[in-house]
């Protein structure tokens, strides 16, 4: 599975204090320690608590550029679905999207520069794009801990990296038994129903909320 040659381009959107420029650190920390060059970067809005987050990881054997092309995406990762709808158009051809269902709507929307769509689950689906879609905060709930949804959702693109799912994993559970040992078990576990969320999703054998 390990490819340097080609490069993998992440995307991460969301509302500030979701975790995403968190969940990109983590990608990028991975791909670093199985030899990739990695780069990232926030691209678009303001990292503060509330604002519009979008976040880029890239990472092969060159990476020039932190930035990703439009339709050249391979993973899309939404923590809010409205946000992942509107940055559904970088993803290419046969790129897939991991969608939280909670919604959080970002400012631009109360200031009325962006109206909020009825479906964007259902509006990425109707155009073409592959989407795991279920309700992060909720799993997160069940295990204890609303702040596991940053594992969780990096537990649902596991599967579709040029790796393992099990290395990053590892580095996730790794970082938590160095930081807060006490919950390093329950992200782990957090990761593990990130994963089964998204094979669940992409089967249909599980019920979303959009």
């Amino acid at each position: 599975m390990n490819n340097k040659k080609s490069i993998t381009n992440i995307l991460v959107c969301g509302v500030g204090g979701q975790g995403v420029m968190t969940a990109t650190e983590i990608l990028a920390q991975t791909a670093i320690s199985l030899g990739y060059d990695a780069k990232k970067t926030e691209v678009a809005g303001m990292a503060q608590r509330g604002g519009v987050v979008t976040s880029h990881v890239r990472f092969g054997e060159k990476v020039l550029s932190p930035a990703i092309p439009a339709g050249e995406a391979d993973i899309l990762i939404g923590f809010e679905p409205a946000e992942a709808m509107r940055w559904s158009t970088h993803l290419r051809p046969n790129g897939v999207a991991a969608v939280n269902t909670y919604r959080l709507a970002p400012p631009i929307v109360a200031i009325g520069l962006f109206e909020y769509p009825d479906d964007p689950v259902g509006m990425m689906r109707q155009s073409g794009v592959n989407v795991a879609a279920f309700e992060a905060g909720a799993i997160a709930r069940e295990l204890g801990d609303v702040r596991m949804v940053n594992t969780i959702m990096l537990g649902a693109i596991a599967d579709h990296l040029p790796f393992e799912p099990e290395v990053l994993r590892e580095i996730i559970v790794k970082g938590f038994r160095e930081r807060k040992p006490e919950v390093a078990e329950a992200n782990e576990k957090a990761f593990d129903a990130g994963r089964k969320a998204a094979a669940e999703s992409a089967s249909g054998t599980a019920t979303t909320v959009a």
